[in-house]
């Protein structure tokens, strides 16, 4: 492929993301592989880090979890690309730009209280990852500095990595950046390879693993980690609508879905069977020191700290419209950006355990955008026709109906199930919770 090309590409999809996930009509569009490579992109990061632990919850059954939800949120994914397709047939006005194009195909199904959902589940689960990404990257940090025999909490080093971030967060995702779809996937795929050979070298220094029972809290806790390990579907509309041949997302959505699994299997599998219980929510403190670990908390580090600045854009910039501060840089912009950093890093000192914060996340809004809204929405467009017969009912087997409803019944039990283990560990102190690091730094880091 032309390197202009991919450049070019890129540079779309990276204006799309910054504007709040706002598709803008390409000269040339994404091919397959492109729009594949995003996916993969988008949602390879910080869940692989957890998965480990994610299989010790549930048990040897958590890595059938992994690959059920990898089939399952593919499907969905691709169903999320034909209620798209369905948009565009329909009405004119969404073949251009569109601004939030899913909570647009959660109007059309199901008017404001559809676009209102959606859009609540999309911010919600960025916000949830921008917390997640400052926890994980200050944990790695002060694994990187012990290297150098400088001991420093990562409680007090959450405040110092937020200040670092907050005025790049001012002028949102740098457009000079035009390959960080590329760089995410290469940057966690190299570093999965790193984790994953090192966890070879550890399994003949380890003696036989322990596996201690699962239960109801721990298993759904499990649910919500793994689900929000394949956590990409708000920007998927985003990626289609930028192909040359946006009927053929399918294809893409396949193909990044069989390259995540590629890369979140071995991990997962390797870390349950060589560490078993000595597993933690961050696989990077389990394995053994080694330039191998050195360079996967490095590439994670740099992924994280360029995926906070991602995510926290377009949740600032919604905030941004609903209280009309002009979209050119002033100082209401600044307010606003530094109470969300403010917000986010108080959470983060508050819940100093991101497994329960990804459980959450991953278990609610991330299951609904992820199992139930693709589904329901899609059902809901297909019976849909118009009153002036400018489009009719698409008629769907019976087969596809069930197997949609299967799948939102799936959600719908896992959301409220992890939902409720998720907080229940949060407000009784369950699970591998730790207290704020305002009241206790050295309880907090332990």
């Amino acid at each position: 492929m032309d390197l202009s090309q991919v450049q070019e590409e890129t540079s779309v999809l990276i204006n799309s993301i910054e504007d709040g996930f706002t598709p803008v009509h390409p000269v040339k569009g994404l091919t397959v592989i492109t729009a594949a490579i995003f996916v993969v992109g988008e949602m390879a990061g910080s869940g692989v880090l957890a998965l480990p632990k994610a299989v010790l919850d549930a048990g040897w059954v958590g890595l059938v979890m992994i690959l059920l939800c990898a089939v399952m949120s593919a499907y969905t994914g691709a169903t999320l690309g034909r209620c798209w397709i369905i948009l565009q047939d329909r009405f004119e006005k969404y073949r251009e730009q569109t601004r939030y194009p899913y909570p647009a195909i959660g109007y059309e199904a199901f008017g404001n209280v559809g676009r209102l959902l959606v859009s609540f589940c999309v911010n919600a689960s960025l916000f949830g990852a921008a917390i997640v990404y400052l926890l994980i990257a200050s944990e790695n940090i002060e694994s990187i500095l012990k290297g150098f025999n400088w001991h420093v909490s990562f409680c007090v080093l959450l405040p110092f990595i937020a200040l670092f971030l907050w005025p790049i967060t001012w002028l949102g995702t740098p457009k000079d950046f035009w390959l960080v779809g590329f760089i995410a996937m290469a940057a966690t795929a190299t570093a999965c390879f790193c984790m994953f050979i090192q966890m070879l070298i550890d399994k003949g220094d380890h003696h036989k693993p322990d596996y201690p029972p699962s239960d109801f809290g721990r298993f759904f806790l499990s649910f919500g980690v793994i689900m929000f390990a394949f956590s990409g579907h708000p920007a998927f509309p985003t990626f289609q609508h930028d192909m040359k041949e946006p009927k053929k997302f399918s294809k893409s959505v396949i193909i990044g879905y069989s390259i995540l699994f590629c890369i979140y299997f071995p991990v997962s599998a390797a870390g349950y069977f060589v560490y078993g219980d000595e597993n933690e929510d961050n696989i990077l403190n389990v394995i053994s020191d080694s330039w191998l670990r050195t360079i996967a908390l490095i590439l994670v580090t740099v992924h994280l700290v360029m995926g906070f600045i991602i995510v926290i854009n377009p949740f600032s910039q919604e905030i941004e419209d609903l209280l009309h501060i002009d979209k050119k840089f002033n100082w209401k912009r600044v307010i606003n950006r530094t109470v969300v950093v403010a917000t986010i890093l108080f959470v983060a000192e508050s819940i100093p355990q991101f497994g329960v914060i990804l459980g959450l996340v991953g278990g609610s809004t991330v299951t609904l955008l992820t199992f139930v809204f693709p589904s329901l929405f899609y059902l809901k467009l297909c019976s849909a026709e118009s009153p002036d017969g400018s489009y009719c009912k698409i008629a769907l087997p019976l087969h596809q109906r069930v197997f949609h409803f299967e799948i939102i019944l799936v959600g719908v039990i896992g959301i409220v199930s992890s939902t409720y283990s998720a907080i229940d560990a949060i407000v009784t102190g369950q699970s591998s919770f730790t207290v704020p690091c305002y009241v206790n730094q050295t309880a907090a880091h332990g």
